[in-house]
């Protein structure tokens, strides 16, 4: 398949660049993967296609306010660094602007000397490894002197930033939020849970990827990065009881599709582990996994595109996307959701 076939018009006006003042305020588009019906509902609604005994899975990742801004120490030139993954102790592997003023033994100093990041290793893309100097507490010296790292469409600063988190978030570790889990509330999770539908977590800590367009034309070649991932025992164990039961397994956002799928696709059952994926899901893909999702609106030409079509089928999807667009709803990160049903 070409890249082309994933492409559609999209007003930028209808790019969202802030959250709504409620999380769970924002609109549902509403897809049958078998028929392509669409209806337009709010996101409290969403209640209507759980049934007891149902799995709703979650990713528990948290986003680091790890976008920092500072100056070299030799020559006072500005240098943006995103922290994407924690190597080990101290060192972290880090996206660079500009990258090409970054070499080994560079010093970056952020905030007056709270924070340095000393360059050990030059990698292609803007990547390079930083050993990072302080004192304290790292999440604290972030929130002091980092910002969300939010994607380049959204051109608004974000003035809580906490917004850009799951309110479950738990695990520290991402470079983008699963925005899918931005419209649920703790009182709506609590209306969940009262109907008797299960609630379980993976993490998958989202990472350079979601920064990478598609470069190739024949999306078959196209190369994903790899992410980490953790299943517990205990969520491998519902989710089987769920799957052995005849119920659904709803999945909230990509990163928990892609999470499950890998460990389907690696052992033939759910079951405690934790590794590396870099599964791309593009139609032709068969599910094993999950039968329905509650997603957002994704950029053209974009993987998670191409993920959703595997889903609900290319057509469907982009009808569906024609029609939010004519309805003017908000889209990507901040935008509105629609659910994948059948």
């Amino acid at each position: 398949m070409q890249l082309e076939d994933f492409d559609y018009e999209l007003p930028k006006e209808l790019i969202a660049q802030v959250p709504l003042e409620k999380r769970d305020s924002s609109r549902l588009l509403v897809l049958d993967k078998k028929t392509g019906e669409v209806v337009h509902r709010q996101f409290t609604d969403i209640l209507d296609y759980m049934n007891p005994g149902d799995t709703l899975v979650l990713n528990d990742t948290k986003v680091l306010p790890a976008r920092l801004i500072g100056v070299k120490e030799e020559t006072h030139a500005v240098i943006e660094v995103l922290l994407l993954k924690d190597i080990q102790g101290e060192v972290w592997e880090c996206l660079t602007k500009p990258a090409k003023r970054v070499h080994v033994g560079t010093i970056v100093d952020f905030g007056d000397g709270k924070l340095k990041a000393k360059c050990i290793e030059e990698k292609e893309e803007g990547i390079r490894l930083f050993e990072l100097i302080y004192e304290g507490i790292l999440l604290e010296t972030l929130e002091e002197l980092g910002t969300m790292p939010l994607p380049p469409y959204i051109h608004e600063k974000l003035k809580d930033q906490s917004r850009y988190n799951t309110v479950y978030a738990k695990n520290i570790g991402s470079a983008a939020a699963p925005t899918a889990g931005l419209h649920f509330t703790n009182e709506l999770l609590e209306k969940v849970k009262e109907k008797n539908v299960n609630i379980e977590y993976v993490t998958l800590h989202v990472g350079l990827g979601t920064f990478r367009p598609v470069a190739v034309q024949n999306i078959e070649e196209h190369k994903m990065h790899t992410e980490y991932y953790e299943m517990t025992e205990e969520t491998a164990i519902a989710l089987n009881e769920t799957k052995k039961r005849g119920n659904k397994i709803i999945s909230v956002g990509t990163t928990s599709v892609r999470t499950l799928e890998t460990i389907m696709n690696r052992y033939g059952r759910f079951q405690a582990c934790s590794g590396f994926t870099d599964i791309f899901i593009y139609p032709g893909y068969e599910f094993q996994a999950i039968d329905f999702l509650i997603t957002n609106f994704h950029l053209p030409k974009s993987t998670l595109l191409m993920l959703v079509s595997a889903l609900a089928g290319r057509e469907n999807v982009l009808n569906a996307y024609h029609q939010a667009v004519q309805e003017k709803y908000r889209f990507f990160s901040f935008g509105d959701s629609m659910i994948i049903k059948y």
